[in-house]
């Protein structure tokens, strides 16, 4: 019952962050403060993950979790990954440095530490690119139970 508690939660929010997306991509602009990005051309290199959602299921506080994002370049220009950001200082995004080719694969690799964090996680980072659309986010989701 939990797992599918927690499926349900992950779901939902990255449902919401899709929607998010899906709506600011539909102008032809999107802004962001005083800056406004144009939308990539329809040539551009498109980021696929393998799966957008990791569950680290139940870890002991104080532990930490690896996961590599897999993701594949399905577009026709070349991907260039110019940031990755998390929701928080306790997990920590590792991007590729060099242009990912079209056809060619790569990952994202993400460091959760669970010091100081209990119950249940979920960790978005938020991966910015060349690729259209160029915002896209991958979660770890799962429960950190507390010391014995």
């Amino acid at each position: 019952m939990r797992k599918i508690f927690i499926l349900f939660v992950a779901g939902l929010s990255f449902t919401a962050c899709r929607n998010a997306n899906n709506s600011a991509t539909a102008n032809s602009t999107v802004s962001v403060g005083n800056t406004a990005s144009a939308v990539a051309p329809a040539n551009a290199a498109v980021i696929t993950f393998e799966r957008d959602i990791f569950d680290f299921e139940k870890i002991t506080e104080g532990e930490s979790v690896t996961h590599e994002f897999k993701f594949k370049n399905t577009g026709k220009s070349p991907l260039i990954v110019s940031n990755a950001t998390a929701t928080c200082g306790c997990t920590i995004p590792e991007t590729p440095k060099e242009p990912i080719l079209p056809g060619k694969e790569a990952v994202i690799k993400v460091v959760f530490n669970s010091t100081g964090k209990m119950g249940m996680q979920d960790k978005v980072v938020t991966i910015t690119s060349n690729a259209n659309p160029n915002i896209s986010t991958v979660h770890l989701v799962g429960e950190v139970l507390a010391k014995k």
